[in-house]
């Protein structure tokens, strides 16, 4: 009887060792923040690194003590209601979303996490006020339609003959209609004929180019949403083939070929935005912080585009840019 006790009690001496530090690896997760990740992009976007670079730099290691549930839906954006139902049953701290697409498809899905939102413009959809939001959702803005006109201005300047411009975007997102309305005020000042082209997939762009080339235009300005950052590559290569000088809100496009671009800083804003999440999760309420908009913007030129081109950049341009790609 002594010999079966002992090892009854050896036996759950030794159950005993497992189970605590089971249970204790059980709570531990439970306690770990979980941020839903709801991506546009690819899981190799460059973006998506600044955003976990931000959370590092904040003290937040992935897999050590938070915890990052992504969805990525690879610029087939029909596919961000469903992504965005699958973070919102998963029951997560708070949901990252990068435009208004991924934006609108979170609120959707839920009413009760909070959201962090980079964006293009979504003031109209998203806040009660900049300084307090309300809700349950914040972020940042890189308010593109404020500086609509300037990138008209802007390809009137690299291009003095210019007088027939296509204006291309995408019509799912909501605040694109406003950018272009933005975008023909601009054009009346500047004696310009704008007219719009739709593009709500990839093939739609190719087809709004070549709708561009028949109908003469003679430069382009393309309006950010996430299929147009998305396709950045893709835009590059087209205006280039097509010689069609263009402008876009991202220095990636420049990166990748495109003329110029002039706008905020995009990676910088996916790793501030880790400061907003960071905040969430230790306990603010996202109604009380404030959206939060760039204080600069920088103009990126790609000489040798310009060149293939047979464009020849104004100096006044040149002293301001903030990077020249040769």
């Amino acid at each position: 009887m002594r010999k079966h006790a002992q090892l009854l009690v050896g036996l759950i001496f030794a159950f005993g060792i497992v189970w605590v530090p089971l249970t204790a690896n059980a709570q531990q997760s439970e306690k770990t923040p979980r941020i839903g990740l709801l991506g546009s992009y690819s899981p190799t976007s460059p973006l998506y690194n600044d955003f976990r670079q931000g959370l590092r730099e904040l003290g937040y290691i992935e897999g050590k003590n938070i915890i990052i549930e992504a969805r990525y839906a690879q610029g087939n954006l029909d596919r961000l209601p469903e992504l965005a139902r699958e973070l919102a049953g998963l029951n997560v701290n708070v949901m990252f979303v990068g435009g208004d697409q991924a934006l609108r498809a979170a609120k959707e899905a839920t009413n009760t996490i909070p959201i962090v939102v980079s964006a293009c413009d979504p003031l109209n959809s998203l806040v009660a006020s900049i300084a307090r939001p309300g809700g349950k959702a914040t972020g940042l803005t890189c308010i593109s339609s404020d500086l609509a006109s300037k990138r008209l201005q802007m390809l009137k300047e690299l291009v003095p003959a210019l007088s027939r411009v296509a204006v291309l975007y995408n019509p799912e997102d909501r605040n694109k209609p406003l950018e272009y309305a933005e975008v023909q005020e601009a054009a009346r000042s500047l004696n310009l004929i704008v007219h719009a082209f739709e593009a709500r997939s990839a093939s739609g762009i190719d087809e709004a180019f070549a709708a561009m080339v028949d109908d003469h235009r003679q430069g382009v300005v393309i309006l950010s949403d996430a299929l147009m950052v998305f396709n950045e590559k893709k835009l590059a290569e087209l205006t280039l083939q097509n010689r069609l000088p263009a402008i876009f809100g991202f220095r990636e496009f420049a990166d990748m070929g495109g003329l110029v671009s002039y706008g905020a800083n995009l990676g910088k804003q996916y790793r501030r935005a880790a400061w907003y999440v960071a905040k969430i999760v230790t306990g603010a309420d996202p109604g009380d912080l404030p959206i939060e908009q760039p204080t600069r913007f920088e103009l990126v030129i790609n000489l040798k585009t310009a060149k293939a081109l047979g464009l020849t950049v104004p100096q006044s341009m040149l002293l301001v840019a903030d990077e020249i790609i040769e």
